[in-house]
């Protein structure tokens, strides 16, 4: 069979799949079933397909997964998340458009203590969005902060998805997680610019609470000295072992679910009941992606020994283009994939072509990788399936969905400008991967 003829067969039968309406692990299992028969021949490729399957999650690299979920779900179920939200609110209780600023902020603050862009978005959209409704906030600044603050998970560490794409393509998940941290906050940065501008440019949007102005500068400060910082001490101990260089991702990964453990028992918020929630979700999550990782693997296998990737490759280099033109290629491919499906199908998918391409071009793994990431997280809010959209729609089940398109677009440019920032000056994202080298 042609290589083209290959990848359209497998390519195809993923769409089928995902027309049915399986979930991203089945539908790639599907897949990978009727391609292990045909091109690794029978029963026998069947077998092999079990063996591929055990060795791709026998690493150690995935270790991180587990503890950077079990770390997210700890500080969820305990509430102290809510708390620092909280505590964050009467600090910024001058600014404009106060609550939206708060979702900015503590949103962006729960991004680096749990990792999960849909957990992210289901707090802030089931509690600060309802609220900012109710005042009768604008639907831009109602919910489009909390939809993109929710992705900025997929960049500040702890993230779960830079430590699958890592694992996935052979990037260092240490320089991946250091190297997330300037474009994450560059990007929290101009969200909470946005907002400031839009309540100063048009007042209607976002009504004064002139009750919660009235807070003492003790009552505004105390909260956040005794709900925040503390917290902040798990983000240190995760980012802080990685550049120090005397622990490994996996260790670091210890280090913060630790550290979140010990912040539960000090402030009196664990229970049985919220500990053993914390760790059946934590066992959910972690089991459906080492599931599709085990995927993914077994379908780059079948697409490189049917010879599929060679085929696409040789392809790719008769066109000779530049670096430059191949990530802009790569990044408008993982766009365009975002408008309809998930983030873990777009790595999947892509990772298999874009890894062997970016090494034959000499294009820096770490750059592209990061660049990947900013792309899919903006595949979280781009219509009509961006799965924050959905989280959003889901939270505030009486707002169109087209007004949520509406309220995610201002904040979709945004995260296209800051993404061209990093294309044009790599600095923004190698500057701190290049101190741990």
């Amino acid at each position: 069979m042609i290589w083209w003829q290959t990848l359209c067969l497998m390519v195809g039968l993923l769409a089928f799949h995902f027309a049915l309406g399986l979930p991203v692990a089945f539908a790639f299992l599907g897949a990978n079933l009727v391609g292990a028969w045909i091109f690794l021949g029978g029963e026998p490729g069947l077998v092999q397909l079990v063996r591929n399957a055990s060795g791709s999650v026998n690493s150690f690299a995935l270790a991180p997964i587990p503890l950077f979920v079990l770390m997210g779900e700890l500080l969820f179920h305990t509430g102290l998340a809510y708390r620092a939200i909280d505590a964050v609110e009467k600090l910024l209780v001058r600014l404009p458009a106060r609550l939206a600023c708060v979702t900015v902020v503590g949103g962006t603050t729960f991004a680096a203590l749990s990792g999960s862009s849909i957990a992210n978005t289901a707090m802030l959209g089931g509690t600060l969005s309802q609220e900012m409704l109710r005042r009768g906030y604008s639907p831009t600044l109602t919910f489009g902060p909390a939809m993109a603050v929710g992705g900025i998970a997929v960049l500040i560490p702890p993230s779960a998805l830079a430590v699958m794409l890592g694992s996935l393509s052979g990037i260092s998940i240490s320089q991946l997680l250091i190297g997330g941290i300037l474009p994450g906050i560059l990007m929290a940065a101009a969200f909470l610019l946005f907002v400031i501008a839009t309540a100063v440019v048009s007042p209607g949007s976002a009504p004064r609470n002139e009750h919660v102005e009235t807070l003492t500068l003790k009552q505004r400060i105390v909260p956040f000295l005794r709900d925040v910082v503390p917290l902040s001490g798990i983000f240190l101990a995760v980012i802080g072992g990685l550049l120090a260089g005397f622990a490994t991702p996996t260790e670091a990964a210890a280090l913060g679910s630790a550290a979140a453990f010990i912040a539960t028992i000090a402030y009196r918020q664990l229970t049985f009941g919220n500990l053993v929630k914390s760790l059946m979700e934590t066992a959910k999550v972690s089991i459906s992606i080492l599931f599709i990782i085990v995927a993914s693997t077994t379908f780059s296998q079948i697409l490189s020994f049917s010879g599929a990737t060679m085929g696409f490759l040789t392809l790719i280099r008769d066109v000779e283009m530049s670096p430059m033109v191949l990530i802009l290629a790569m990044l408008g491919i993982i766009l365009v994939l975002g408008c309809l499906i998930d983030q873990v199908s777009i790595m999947m998918i892509t990772l298999p072509f874009f890894m062997p391409i970016a090494q034959t071009a000499g294009i820096e793994p770490v750059w592209l990788g990061l660049m990947m990431l900013v792309a899919i997280e903006l595949g979280l809010l781009t219509p009509p399936f961006g799965i924050l959209l959905m989280v959003m729609q889901g939270a505030s089940r009486a707002t169109p969905l087209v007004q949520i398109y509406k309220a995610a677009l201002p904040f979709i440019i945004i995260e296209l400008v800051i993404l061209a920032l990093m294309l044009l000056v790599p600095e923004v994202t190698m500057y701190l991967p290049t101190l741990i080298r």
